[in-house]
């Protein structure tokens, strides 16, 4: 009998563990076989970033696929959202790319997708899934008839394909003028950003571009304020107009000012809203509810319509699905469109963006201040707590909730006339997350995170 499998890397929508603790190359043939067995897939896309055990584990997949007769298409280095385009384009039963995003390099993972580039999750096979992964079985060959059949494998690079698309989303010339850095963040985008700085008639300058597993210049995650310092530094000594960060596997992007400065996805997210609303009047814009009243004023003003949606990225596609809308948004970087099959992509922020700065006479940093101004935020910030969430949460709303407006959406939202935030507990960290926002009083903004950290610090 087959031994078990560790299954603590299975998260609500994605896996994600320690290499080669929790995931590794038997962890990753179970899976692949799980996955033939619950979804019968004739043709799957695989494709992996530039951990050093990624492509190892990418190997493992494949050979889980085959053995069980799947068709198996690998696009080799890649970023995540290269899968769903292939997925997509082609047509094929699924897609799953190997990758660990942000985290660690002693993390690795996987995101994955069904037919139509639908995401799994824990409701729609996930569970299942992990089921029989844990139990090593039963797996069952996609073809009852032929048991011996073993799938075909295609190495398929689909670079050019994927940059024709994206920059054929671009509505105006970029201009030549423009000075970009890009930070590829010793991740898998370095080569496609190379091949994309190729199509592009603005100066891009590159830093950080081999891929190389051991993340040299620190973990690709721009949310972290110390991953920030390299971009903003090359943006201020090239003198560029703007700086885009990417995350691991790229299919999130950070953004600099001309100044160097950082700007916070939220206030990103209403500018991709209005250059979507340029091209869809209006369309229906779906954002999460930690912070939400700069994105609902601006989705309002164009004409949009604005809907909330729990934060993550299976929920957000989900509800954008449902709704029909043409573009979501989070806080957290990550960006949704209806015409990329729902899902999100770091390359397409940077050409809108791109795009918006071609075809107006204002830098980004005048773009975005009226914003900042407007709705200040106090940005992300986590705490480790020795309890349970629902604790520190219903302690938070115990002090704050008689003089609100209450939304438990997505853990526990307090809205009043001036102020408002959102305390919830992370989807994939042990973690609780604080956003706080105000109508133009920095002053009041800090007074309210104070008073709210100091509820949970009192759990610490």
């Amino acid at each position: 009998m087959a031994s078990q499998q560790d299954v603590s890397a299975f998260k609500p929508y994605d896996i994600r563990g320690i290499f080669p603790e929790q995931i590794n190359a038997p962890f990753m043939d179970a899976l692949a076989r799980a996955y033939a067995t619950h979804f019968r897939p004739k043709c799957i896309v695989i494709g992996y970033d530039s951990r050093l055990s990624s492509e190892e584990l990418a190997a493992a997949l494949a050979e889980g696929f085959r053995s069980s007769g799947v068709d198996v298409l690998d696009l080799g280095l890649c970023g995540t959202e290269m899968v769903y385009f292939a997925t997509g384009t082609y047509r094929t039963d699924g897609g799953i790319m190997i990758t660990a995003s942000h985290n660690p390099k002693e993390y690795n993972g996987c995101k994955m997708v069904a037919r139509d580039v639908v995401p799994l999750g824990i409701g729609n096979g996930l569970l299942e899934i992990k089921k029989m992964v844990a139990r090593n079985g039963p797996f069952q060959h996609v073809r009852p008839d032929q048991p011996g059949h073993r799938g075909d494998y295609t190495r398929l690079d689909v670079t050019k394909e994927f940059l024709g698309w994206m920059t054929g989303q671009l509505t105006s010339p970029v201009d030549s003028d423009l000075k970009v850095i890009l930070n590829a963040g010793n991740g898998a985008a370095g080569p496609t950003l190379r091949m994309l700085t190729d199509r592009l008639p603005c100066r891009c300058d590159l830093i950080f571009e081999e891929p190389d597993g051991t993340f040299p210049n620190g973990v690709p995650n721009p949310l972290l304020p110390e991953c920030r310092e390299d971009t903003a530094r090359a943006v201020l000594e090239k003198g560029a107009d703007l700086g885009v960060a990417f995350d691991g596997d790229f299919d999130r992007c950070f953004f600099f000012d001309e100044k160097g400065r950082f700007i916070e996805g939220y206030y990103i997210v209403g500018l991709l809203a209005r250059q979507v609303l340029k091209e869809h009047p209006g369309a229906k814009i779906i954002h999460d509810p930690r912070l939400t009243w700069n994105t609902i004023e601006t989705v309002r003003n164009m004409g949009g319509i604005p809907v909330e949606s729990k934060t993550g990225h299976a929920y957000i596609k989900e509800r954008m699905r449902l709704e029909k809308a043409e573009y979501g948004g989070e806080m957290s970087a990550h960006h949704y469109f209806r015409s990329f099959w729902y899902c999100d992509t770091g390359i397409l922020p940077f050409l809108l963006i791109l795009d918006l700065l071609s075809s107006t006479d204002r830098r980004l940093s005048e773009l975005v201040d009226e914003a900042i101004r407007r709705y200040p935020v106090t940005g992300e910030q986590n705490f480790t707590i020795s309890v349970a969430p629902d604790l520190v949460i219903r302690a938070v709303e115990e002090h704050f909730g008689e003089q609100g407006t209450v939304s438990r959406r997505d853990g526990l939202s307090i809205s009043f006339d001036e102020w408002r935030f959102n305390l919830r507990a992370s989807n994939t960290e042990p973690l609780l997350r604080l956003n706080v926002e105000a109508r133009g009083d920095a002053a009041l903004l800090n007074k309210k995170r104070d008073e709210i950290v100091a509820i949970i610090s009192a759990f610490a």
